[in-house]
């Protein structure tokens, strides 16, 4: 029987996760009306209403320097929530991604004798495996979104351990066909269309978007009929491209850039070269073959390369468990050799290959239903 007057803490600290939480929020209403929720928002989580403690917008940052200049912040924002959850005991703590602040904020809400459910499993398979054990020591249920990591963590002792089903399998669809996308932005549907995603975080956009451009002049040199689209992620403004087209001497021709359309752009493209993360995903789900992209600092590069242990950097490729797409990662990330990829995607044969084992990832990552799981899920924990 379901308790009433259900207390339940959220702890987002991106985007993404603010957008998947804010659906367990509205799953978890509807089988049971009178949960009460709190905890960090951002926008997603407040328009379902969920009481904030503290807003998450200023949490999403990359990058070990620009960690340690936020430390501050987020001591402030560990205490904050910690009072929080011992003046409001919550029934259950619903941790959404975000590892680094959210391991540790695992730990001491367990040490209180809070229950703890982790949505969006820390990828601790790339990297620093060792925070297994606090997973098996804070985290009463995890539940994971990716098809292999619930065998990665059984294999690591971690038994309440659940896979329910990737979110983006039931969300990632189309509105426009490929002739609605090209006349609505005044593009030949009979010619290529290349689509790039340039990142969803500032300095991704800052790094990235000049190469992609360049490849873009580069390809266009080799065929005056590709056309290209830039894909801007939703949390990124067309301001910002146009600040960095501005330091750019040529722009290619028969180039758009769309806002919020990413979805219909990859459906309406031949190929696509996406930047390294949930993008990769969304593209596999579309359909489009890809290329994986990703820059960092120098710095960056050097302090965190050592410390992954994957074989491959594209979520797609950890799926399908091998190099699907060809990724093209830091020095590695070249003009010339992105432009090759790109050419060769393009070839009728190699399209359709990559196409059909796109459906194949697409189709390990279940069919919906991800937010309702998941709220089953924290119901049954709560009434333990």
């Amino acid at each position: 029987m379901l308790k009433n007057n259900l207390k339940i803490m959220i702890v987002v600290g991106e985007s993404s996760g603010d957008s998947h939480a804010a659906k367990v929020v509205s799953a978890l209403r509807m089988l049971n009306k009178t949960t009460e929720f709190f905890g960090s928002t951002g926008n997603k989580l407040r328009e379902v209403d969920v009481e904030t403690i503290l807003s998450a917008d200023n949490f999403s940052i990359v990058g070990l320097p620009e960690v340690a200049k936020a430390l501050p912040m987020f001591w402030k924002a560990f205490q904050t929530l910690k009072n929080a959850a011992i003046e409001k005991k919550p029934d259950v703590i619903l941790l959404v991604d975000f590892p680094e602040f959210n391991l540790k904020f695992a730990k001491s809400l367990k040490k209180l004798g809070f229950k703890v459910v982790y949505y969006i499993s820390p990828q601790l398979w790339a990297w620093r495996k060792y925070r297994v054990r606090g997973i098996k020591r804070d985290v009463d249920l995890l539940l994971t979104i990716l098809p292999f990591e619930k065998k990665f963590y059984e294999k690591h002792g971690i038994d309440n351990v659940e896979f329910v089903g990737n979110p983006l399998a039931g969300e990632v669809k189309s509105i426009l066909s490929r002739d609605e996308f090209c006349a609505k932005h005044n593009l030949n549907s009979k010619q290529p269309i290349i689509s790039l995603l340039p990142g969803s975080r500032r300095k991704e956009l800052e790094r990235i978007l000049p190469k992609l451009l360049q490849t873009a002049l580069q390809m266009q040199s080799k065929n005056s009929n590709l056309q290209f689209v830039i894909a801007m992620a939703a949390t990124r403004k067309l301001s910002e491209f146009e600040n960095i087209a501005k330091t750019l001497t040529n722009l290619p021709k028969n180039l758009r850039v769309v806002e919020n359309e990413t979805w219909d752009a990859l459906n309406a493209s031949d190929v696509a070269a996406v930047t390294s993360g949930t993008a990769t995903l969304e593209t596999a789900i579309i359909g489009t073959p890809l290329a994986i992209v990703y820059q960092t600092s120098a710095f960056n590069w050097v302090a965190m390369r050592p410390l992954i242990f994957t074989e491959h950097f594209g979520l797609v490729n950890l799926i399908a468990q091998k190099r699907l797409a060809k990724e093209f990662i830091h020095s590695n990330f070249t003009v010339e050799l992105l432009s090759e990829e790109l050419f060769r995607l393009l070839e009728k044969n190699e399209n359709k290959k990559m196409r059909d084992e796109l459906l194949e990832v697409k189709n390990s990552l279940g069919k919906g239903g991800t937010a309702k799981k998941v709220a089953e899920a924290i119901l049954r924990i709560a009434n333990i």
